[in-house]
This record gives C-alpha cells, sequence and structure tokens, in this order.
C-alpha cells in the first residue's frame, strides 16, 4: 500500500487546536476525506474521520489496523501540512 497524494486544507482560526483537514488517496484507488490535524500538549497529530454514536461518544469510520500504518499515515498528512499555504 503507498499513500498516492495528500490534500490539506489549513485553518486560520486563532484559538483553535484544528489547525486543518486533509484527504487522503491511497493507491490512486481508495480515498479517505476528513483527517483532522489537531494542535496538542506534544504537537501536530492526527484524528481520523469519526462520528457521533448513540450513546454520545465516537467512532472512528476509518482508521488504520496497526501503528505502521498509522505512522506513514500521519508522517505523510503532517508533511504535506507543513508544505501547505
Amino acid at each position: 500500500m503507498t499513500i498516492s497524494s495528500v490534500t490539506v486544507k489549513k485553518f486560520d482560526k486563532e484559538n483553535s487546536r484544528m489547525k486543518g483537514i486533509a484527504s487522503v488517496l491511497i493507491d490512486d484507488c481508495f480515498a479517505v476525506h476528513d483527517i483532522r490535524i489537531i494542535e496538542g500538549d506534544n504537537g501536530l497529530f492526527i484524528a481520523m474521520p469519526s462520528r457521533q454514536t448513540s450513546t454520545g461518544g465516537y467512532r472512528d469510520i476509518a482508521h488504520p489496523i496497526n501503528s505502521e500504518t498509522r505512522q506513514m499515515f500521519e508522517k505523510a498528512v503532517l508533511e504535506a501540512y507543513e508544505k501547505a499555504e
């Protein structure tokens, strides 16, 4: 599996921890949209797309199954974020 492209939209909200939204294209045939880029206490990280459950919690709609794939997504998205204007 390879990440074909990453598209990032940065946000300019001053007091918001959410810094942008990304879309990732995998193997030129599968897209994951609405990956949030968030400023945490230890720097930037990504949050996969999720929806609210009937109990009020949140559940990821799409997400990496193992840590290697999560690291690949995070690296690609954060690199694209740094390059985005």
